[in-house]
């Protein structure tokens, strides 16, 4: 597969991890951990609003809020400090596609995480929880979305 199947952010992201060596991909996912926005306050008040991902190896959480025509989908996220790996996957997915249409979301194929060239740096479980995180969002847009839902 190559990038030019995903949205130009996504695909930006995955330039930029393609053109590193494996320890200097490490260190840009942990710098995607460190960018990964804090909840808004109507959803850390109400935990019951996000959905666990519970192939990841750390509590991740997430949730999806589209307006009532359809318009972009925004992307939010709960992962722990002291899980870099886990809120890195999560930052490299909200920055490739929070803001997309339903449309793009769903069209990003699954093994898209594998094209970050993270597969013998991260553990095989870790990997899975990536594409784990992916298939969940893309299902929750299929819910969401007026002609899908």
């Amino acid at each position: 597969m190559t990038t030019q199947a995903l949205p130009s952010a996504l695909a930006a992201i995955v330039d930029d991890f393609q053109a590193l060596s494996e320890p200097e991909r490490l260190q840009l996912l942990l710098e995607f951990s460190e960018g990964l926005p804090e909840l808004p306050d109507r959803l850390k008040d109400h935990p019951e609003l996000l959905e666990q991902v519970v192939e990841c190896q750390s509590p991740l959480f997430l949730t999806i809020e589209t307006e009532n025509g359809g318009g972009p989908v925004r992307l939010f996220f709960k992962a722990p400090a002291e899980a870099p790996t886990t809120r890195g996957f999560a930052g490299v997915l909200h920055e490739g596609l929070d803001g997309l249409s339903a449309e793009e979301i769903l069209s990003v194929p699954d093994d898209m995480p594998e094209l970050l060239g993270l597969t013998r740096a991260i553990t095989p479980l870790r990997m899975r929880g990536m594409t784990a995180m992916l298939g969940r969002i893309k299902r929750k847009v299929a819910a969401a979305s007026p002609a899908r839902g």
